[in-house]
């Protein structure tokens, strides 16, 4: 196939599906139109304006959600890897030595999670890193050729979205959607760890970076959800101080 082809087939699949929901093609409909498109169980978009692949955006399936939680969770995986060197990343069998090796925390914890081979593709063009698309397999095994071509397309039309997205910030969103097309749910759970990385800046006299790590670690140290703590971070039932006290007991 051309890559004129390939190109329109995938706008094709992405333009439906914003036709099947009713709303403006966004990068959430690349998201969800690269399931089917390239036949992966499911996907999650995860947007960051530094590169850092940030925060979630779109997922298809609880699988989805588990996965990005996770790696941003325990601060490693196929999503970081992918912002931090700008190119893919692929992991067709998780249980695996080398994804074991390269993953000692993430790996393990994404196969109990239901998943058996992830693929990550940064958004970027040129110096520009939005963030990362995300795809996932309950069962092991590569991207083919042709996927992994559709993949790379789906990725740059979800980054080509996003940045039409920003153009048009000021126009206002949908019905029951966040910017962008990002549903509601998400841009509260987004709200939220922003608000509550906020407030460890301030708590803790450090940068918007540090204080998103700590947020991060206190959630690996104690088994939790970043947006659990990030909840209670808000709600001021929990603090964090200066001195690392990451046991249970920090909680107010």
């Amino acid at each position: 196939m051309t890559g004129v082809g390939r190109l329109g087939r995938v706008w094709g699949l992405v333009a439906e599906h914003a036709a099947g929901r009713g709303g403006q093609v966004s990068a959430a409909d690349a998201c969800a139109a690269v399931v089917p498109g390239v036949q992966v169980t499911g996907a999650w978009l995860s947007v960051a304006p530094d590169g850092q692949a940030g925060h979630l955006m779109q997922v298809t399936d609880e699988v989805s959600r588990q996965l990005a939680e996770l790696q941003l969770t325990l601060g490693e995986g196929p999503l970081l890897d992918a912002s931090a060197f700008g190119g893919p990343v692929l992991a067709s069998d998780l249980a695996g030595a080398e994804p074991g090796a390269r993953w000692p925390a993430f790996a393990p914890a994404a196969c109990r999670a239901g998943a058996a081979a992830v693929f990550a593709f940064p958004l970027a063009v040129g110096a520009i890193r939005a963030g990362v698309l995300g795809l996932y397999r309950d069962r092991p095994g590569p991207l083919s050729d042709f996927q992994l071509g559709d993949a790379l397309v789906f990725a740059d039309t979800a980054i080509m979205l996003l940045l039409d997205a920003q153009d048009r910030a000021g126009a206002g969103a949908g019905p029951g959607e966040g910017p962008g097309g990002q549903p509601a749910g998400l841009a509260s759970y987004r709200a939220e760890v922003d608000q509550a990385t906020g407030m460890l800046t301030e708590q803790l006299g450090v940068s918007i970076t540090d204080a998103f790590v700590r947020l991060r670690a206190y959630a690996y140290a104690n088994d939790l959800q970043l947006a659990e703590v990030a909840r209670d971070i808000v709600a001021r039932r929990l603090r964090l101080f200066p001195d690392p006290d990451l046991s249970p007991g920090g909680r107010a």
